[in-house]
Formats: structure tokens, sequence, C-alpha cells
């Protein structure tokens, strides 16, 4: 009796252990974060991303409780609650619905299969075309923004929280949604940005629009309809992400509270926030809506910075993100929190969302997710056990993924080196709080022509600095030097991988030495322009090396199949059509511009 009795113990607690649901913690799973969920986001109007992170089984194996994929769902309805027959019988639109309702049933079965809660990445408000047109003016308050040239980001024909009819459609599309697609475990809201590339029979956008108060009872609007329809009706969790276009409920605790102070708790209700002070920028302080009012939250974390590579070379954000990143000594005050690590104590901390890949545009495109595990599995690692210290889930992480034994201390090091070279070189560090240096100079694969910098500049100049700024670029390449060196010292369990560490670190010291180059060529330049005079053999010896290193660096990628694709000397540009390089704007044109006038002078 007494075996039986053990057998039974054990396999009831074996059961209650594997039944917790995501927001909910066991007793032996005290340190462990409830909510850990993971994002693949598409680049849009592009094939979608072929990863490992979009498998259920490898997302349930590697510690997540939920995913957040990026499908587009609320484009897979019929309506015919709304209106019958409103997406006619036998028409493209009603097929191409038809036909995404069956692939993300499969995809919904296979995620079931795994137990792995679904929470899909939902824009509202976006609907058929066919019923925007249609009652465009009981929906639609300003008509005139549905053409503007912000289409692209902002959505067209985008419907205004205050009309009736809006509100109704909101909550017919969520009761279609869980009629429709019964497994969803809850919903994910993005209501700042709403690209249209993938969606050809579907419009809309933030139905909230607007700053002040007006915008404030907006979103008190809205959250109120997804808290009722999502949380009390149907028990299912809601995802409500605070990101807007413009950061204004995004990082502002006044409108922050303003917001969610109306807002009566629910168990099934989570804000969703950023974990920087606006986008996953470097020189970005921590966001200061974060452990405050009295909701629930989870952390968003992005491990391919779209900014920083994507992971074309080493970007280790996941430190800083835990701890706080080395420019904060500038542009935060003692007291502040500044880290993830800051907000454990605080009930209300749910959990962390990581983005494992996507979030920008284009390229560049990688060939291997090596570096894209390391800021994921790490996040993952730390959240399954917050009593380790970064390094520890660190190391954690890099056993996991191959690395020998031996080689740990020379991994860990060039993981470490990897945020500073990238602040040296893409940023600066510079005085920042005065400086003014713009971060959004260079973005996925594109290089500006700097005319961005122009107040950075200006201010470095008037100061007597400019050496130093060449300087810490010049820092950057050698710190890009060391993880060049430490890439050939480790050992990994893949020889795939190990080449493409050694790949990816070459790949990093060109790109920042090109910066270098450019860095110095653009400076020198831009005094020449407002003195009149030009250091003309430096310049042109810089130039020379900038030509060689585009040379090296193109070589690089036709000789090793394994490194990512290259960046492009032209600046970012945004239509309509979607995102492509703008020539004119570029670095290259700039660069250009110099070497003419240099060589017809020397």
């Amino acid at each position: 009796m007494k075996i039986k009795a053990i057998v039974f113990f054990l396999l009831t607690t074996l059961l209650l252990s594997c039944t917790n649901k995501p927001g909910e913690k066991s007793s032996n799973d005290t340190h462990r974060l409830p909510i850990l969920m993971d994002m693949v986001f598409n680049n849009p109007g592009e094939k979608a991303t072929v990863t490992k992170y979009k498998d259920p089984e490898f997302l349930k194996e590697t510690g997540y409780n939920g995913m957040v994929p990026h499908w587009n769902i609320q484009c897979a309805l019929t309506y015919d609650t709304f209106e019958k027959g409103i997406i006619p019988e036998g028409s493209d639109e009603r097929e191409w619905i038809l036909n995404k309702q069956q692939q993300l049933k499969t995809k919904l079965a296979q995620a079931e299969k795994a137990g792995m809660s679904v929470y899909p990445f939902t824009d509202v408000l976006v609907l058929p075309k066919i019923i925007l047109e249609k009652y465009k003016n009981e929906l639609i308050k300003n008509k005139e923004k549905s053409s503007s040239g912000f289409d692209a980001i902002h959505g067209k024909l985008v419907p205004d929280i205050n009309s009736p009819l809006t509100q109704k459609l909101i909550r017919i599309q969520i009761n279609e949604l869980f009629d429709t697609f019964p497994e969803l475990d809850g919903l994910v809201i993005r209501f700042g940005e709403t690209y249209l590339f993938d969606t050809p029979y579907h419009a809309g956008g933030n139905p909230v629009r607007s700053r002040g108060e007006e915008g404030i009872d907006g979103h008190v609007k809205l959250i109120k309809i997804l808290r009722e329809e999502v949380c009390e009706k149907r028990n299912k969790k809601l995802f409500y992400r605070t990101w807007d276009f413009g950061n204004f409920f995004h990082t502002n605790p006044e409108v922050y509270l303003k917001i969610t102070d109306q807002i009566k708790p629910h168990k099934n209700l989570f804000f969703s926030i950023k974990y920087t002070k606006g986008d996953f920028q470097r020189l970005t302080s921590f966001n200061p809506t974060l452990g405050i009012g009295k909701h629930q939250y989870i952390v968003e974390y992005q491990c391919q910075p779209e900014y920083y590579g994507k992971g074309s070379h080493a970007a280790y954000v996941f430190n800083g993100m835990l701890n706080g990143f080395e420019e904060f000594s500038q542009i935060m005050k003692p007291g502040q929190k500044q880290g993830v690590k800051d907000l454990l104590n605080d009930p209300k901390f749910a959990g962390l969302w990581t983005w494992s890949r996507g979030g920008g545009w284009k390229g560049p495109y990688i060939t291997n997710e090596l570096w894209v595990d390391v800021n994921a599995l790490t996040a993952v690692a730390w959240a399954k056990n917050t009593k380790l210290t970064e390094t520890e889930a660190l190391k954690k992480t890099a056993l996991k993924i191959g690395v020998q034994q031996e080689s740990l201390d020379d991994f860990i090091k060039l993981v470490h080196l990897s945020p500073k070279g990238v602040v040296r070189g893409h940023c600066s560090l510079i005085d920042i709080p005065k400086a003014g240096f713009n971060v959004w100079w260079m973005r996925d694969q594109y290089m500006s022509d700097m005319s961005v910098l122009n107040h950075f500049f200006d201010y470095v100049i008037k100061n007597e600095k400019t050496e130093d700024v060449i300087k810490e670029k010049q820092e950057a390449v050698e710190i890009w030097k060391q993880i060049e060196e430490l890439s050939g010292k480790v050992k990994m369990k893949e020889q795939n991988d190990a080449e493409y560490l050694k790949v990816s670190a070459t790949y990093g010291r060109i790109k920042y030495e090109i910066i270098e180059k450019a860095f110095t060529v653009v400076l020198l330049g831009y005094i020449g322009d407002k003195t009149g005079t030009y250091d003309k053999k430096r310049i042109h010896d810089v130039i020379e090396s900038y030509d060689k290193l585009w040379k090296d660096w193109k070589d690089l990628k036709k000789n090793n199949p394994l490194s990512a694709t290259l960046y492009e000397p032209n600046a970012f540009k945004m239509s309509i059509n979607g995102v492509s390089g703008d020539k004119k704007n570029g670095l290259g044109t700039r660069i250009d511009k110099y070497r003419r006038f240099i060589t017809g002078n020397l």
C-alpha cells in the first residue's frame, strides 16, 4: 500500500506540474516568470521568414509557454454575422479568406498538439475593404488622412473608435475570431502601426488617432471593449501593446496612468511594453512606464535588432535589457529603474515577450540563427530562473548552442564585447544629453548620407571634439578586431556554427571599419563645407581605404556562403509600395561628393 501511495503521489505531482497554464506558477516554479512568449515578425510584403522559432514543438522544448504568430488572423473572417454575404460567395475575396482560415486551422492544430498557447498578433482595426468602402461615412472620421503619405505606416480607410459602428465591428471581429478559431488562448493587440502589404483585400488602421484627452479617451474606449469581449466573456488573455508611433501612450508615465487607471484590472489583462523609452535603440533610456500603475504587464524584447545587424554579427542586447546599458550613466538618474532586474519585486511584472526574428524591413538576411539564439535563449534561461545572473544565463545558452566547455570564457568575452563595439560604432557616447546624436542614420540594410547627424556634427565641431569622434570610431574597430580574434579560438559542436561565428565576426569588423572611414570623410568634409578649407590629402587617403573595405566586404560575401547579405550605401525609404534604398540620400552619394571634389582639387 505504501508503494502504491508513493506512486500515486508522484503521478499526481507530475500531472499538476504539467497542467500549469501561462500566467500561473507551481510551487516548484517560484523563480520563473509566469509568461514567456515569442514572436517571429515577417518582413511586411516579403516571403515569410523560415525559422525554427515558428515551430511550436521547438518553443515548448525551449521553455516558452506562448507564441505570438504574425498570421494577420484578423483577415481570416467572413463577417457573415455582421451582414450575410457582405463578402460575396465565390468572390476572390471570400476564397482568399476561406483559404487563409484553413491554413491557420492547420497551424493551430500543430500548436495545440505541442501544448503551446497561441496569442496571434492582431491589428486593430483591419477590416475587409468592402465593408470599409460601403460604410466609410459612418466609420471614418478624418477621410483625408486615408490618402496621406503615411498610409504605409498608419494604414488607409482608418476607422474611428468614437463611431458606434466601429465599436460594433470590433465586437463582431472578436466574436468571429473565437468562433472560427476556438483554439485561441487570447490575443495580442497592435494599434500603433498598420502595414497592409500582405492583405490585398483588407484595409484599416489605428482607430485611436488623436493625442491629448481625445486620444486618452479613445484608448479607454478600445481597451474596455476588448477587456469585456476577450477577458470577461471568453476568459481569454488580452495583451494590449502600448507602442504607438509617436511615443504617446508608450513612454509618458502620466499618459500611461491616465489611460490604465480608468481600466479595472483583470486576471487576463496585460499591458505589453517595450523595455526602451522609444524603439529598440541604443542611447534610449529604460522605459519609465514600466513598473507603475495597477495592471499586470509584460516586457517586449527584440532579439534580432533591426538597427544593429539583424543577426549578421554579434549584437548582444540581453545584458543591457536586464541590467542597463553603459550609456545610462549619462542619460538616467541614480535610483531610476534601469533594467528588467529592477522589476523583479513587482508582483505586476508578469513576464517577457521575445521577438526572436523580425521587427524591421529587408535585410541583412542571415543564414544562421546563432546571434538570434544568444539573445533569445539567454532571456529564456533567465526567465525560467530569475535567480541566475546574466552571465550564468549566457553560459547556459552557450553550452546549449554547442560552444565547447574549453571555449566558454572566450565566447562570453566575445559576446560581452559586442554591445561596446556597437554603441561606439553605430552611435556615440560623446556628451549624449547635449550632442544630440541621431541613431536613425542607419537602420536595417541601409546607410544614409548622415545628414541627420548635422546637429551632432555642429556640436562636436563647436566643442573641438572632431578627433574624439574619429577616435571613438577607431576604438569600435579595435573592439571588433578583438571579436574577430576571439572568434577563431571558439570551438563549437557543429562546424557550420563555428564557421558562421568566424565569418560573422569578420563581417562585423569590416562593417564598423567602413563606418569609421565614412564618419571621418563626412565629418572632415562637413567641416570643409562650412569653412571652405578641406583636409584634402587626409580625405583622399580615407576614401581609398573606404573603397578597399567595400571590396573586402563584397569578397567576404562572394567567398563565404554563410555570410549574411550586405548593407547598401543608400538611405532607408518607405512609400505606399514598401521599403527601398534611396541612392540620392545615401552614404555612397555623400562619399562620392567629396571623392569628386577632392580628386579634382589635389
